[in-house]
């Protein structure tokens, strides 16, 4: 994979942690454990491990769920935005190291990705709940379906 192709599908799935903060290592998670990504040799090889997978996965899922109550924080707050920029970065070494490119360019992709996607994700939801006046569940439900389909899309790439 070229360094450039590379940082595209780093970035997109930081751009994931940034809508979900849990869903981008889940699914990064998951294939790892279905053979999918390869990490094994490399220090990140306990990701596909049943344990982790079981992990995120339930911490995804309750992400999902606790996403569309009224006291959530906004994701661009501090600490939720600095659990995207952490989990777009962990993903963006994953996915390198899979690609036998650099983790450290991947993490920082990543990071990247996490930052742009809280933020973006953010606003463009902010505005459709106004501008169409749909109920905030069901764009954040669409939102869900876009964040797992696009991160299941780049780790099968």
């Amino acid at each position: 994979m070229n360094g450039s192709y590379f940082f595209a599908v780093a970035l997109g799935i930081g751009i994931v942690a940034g809508l979900r903060a849990f869903t981008a290592p889940a699914v990064v998670a998951w294939a790892t454990h279905l053979g999918w990504l390869s990490l094994q040799d490399s220090r990140l090889a306990f990701v596909g491990s049943t344990v982790v997978v079981i992990i995120l996965s339930l911490l995804a899922t309750g992400e999902l769920v606790a996403d569309k109550l009224p006291k959530t924080p906004r994701r661009t707050a501090l600490m939720p935005l600095l659990a995207r920029i952490c989990t777009g970065a962990f993903c963006g070494a994953c996915l390198s190291l899979a690609a036998k490119q650099s983790p450290l360019f991947g993490a920082l992709s990543g990071g990247i990705g996490g930052i742009i996607g809280a933020f973006v994700g953010y606003e463009i939801r902010r505005r459709l709940v106004a501008q169409l006046h749909l109920k905030d569940f069901v764009v954040a439900g669409g939102e869900d379906l876009i964040a797992i389909g696009f991160a299941c899309f780049l780790v099968s790439l």
